[in-house]
């Protein structure tokens, strides 16, 4: 853009190219709802289930732009961040929006995150960050809460496994069975995690996933980001693998460090 274009000018690229990463997230939302509602009808009518549409592309440059720059304002990479896992500084970022009560999100978690864990994150590869992303009302934000409180004990990650070894819904995420499962985790301080579980921190700790979702058009789980490009619902672990090891080679191609 030339020096010389004024201010509106520029704020009206910058909506121009938002608008266009908003575009991008949609449709592959529109893909992973559609990929689950064929999953519904299947299961429904005793049909094999179908693998669902991948969200790997071939490259474009001016896609590759918009997934660059969209990972560059979804990717914290914060240092100690309870809530992650993988280096800092991996040169691949997957980024998850889920919600405890969902199915989908569960079956990732069981499924395909362990073996993107033992083939990528153990390698230094992959980071996976998880955002608490309730879109069930009341029950999943209180999960979700725990599933911070439990962060602040150095729990996450067991607390998260225990959610989701089964699906749970409703009464089956009331306080006291939350505390039961912290116990069951190895939470060693269930009187902070209760006293942290009901705190404002937790509250604004899921708003700001929650807003960081919404701003990017998010609406069902799971919804991921590897790199900045899109993937739509539990997809088969091949095509995860698949995008973890494009966005990889995209970014030695490109040289790029740690959240360029």
């Amino acid at each position: 853009m030339p020096a010389s274009a004024s201010p509106a000018r520029k704020l009206a690229a910058v909506g121009a190219v938002l608008a266009l990463v908003v575009a991008v997230i949609a449709i592959a939302v529109a893909i992973g709802k559609a990929v689950e509602n064929s999953r519904d009808t299947t299961a429904s009518s005793g049909a094999a289930p179908d693998g669902g549409a991948s969200a790997v592309q071939q490259d474009d440059p001016a896609q590759q732009k918009l997934y660059d720059q969209l990972a560059n304002r979804t990717s914290r990479r914060t240092p100690g961040d309870p809530l992650a896992v993988g280096k800092p500084d991996a040169p691949v970022v997957l980024v998850e929006y889920a919600d405890y009560q969902c199915s989908f999100c569960g079956r990732f978690t069981r499924e395909t995150q362990p073996a993107l864990v033992k083939k990528f994150v153990d390698a230094g590869t992959l980071r996976i960050e998880f955002r608490n992303f309730p879109v069930f009302g009341a029950d999943s934000e209180r999960a979700g809460r725990a599933s911070w409180a439990a962060g602040r004990q150095g729990k996450f990650w067991q607390l998260h496994d225990e959610l989701y070894a089964k699906t749970r819904k409703g009464d089956a995420l009331a306080e006291d069975k939350l505390v039961d499962l912290a116990r069951t985790a190895g939470v060693p301080d269930l009187e902070k995690f209760r006293t942290d579980l009901n705190g404002p921190a937790a509250a604004q700790a899921l708003k700001k996933d929650q807003d960081e979702g919404y701003q990017l058009g998010v609406q069902s789980t799971p919804s991921f980001l590897v790199n900045g490009r899109p993937i739509a619902g539990a997809q088969d672990t091949a095509v995860f693998e698949q995008a973890v090891e494009q966005a990889a080679a995209t970014a030695k191609k490109h040289g790029a460090g740690a959240g360029e």
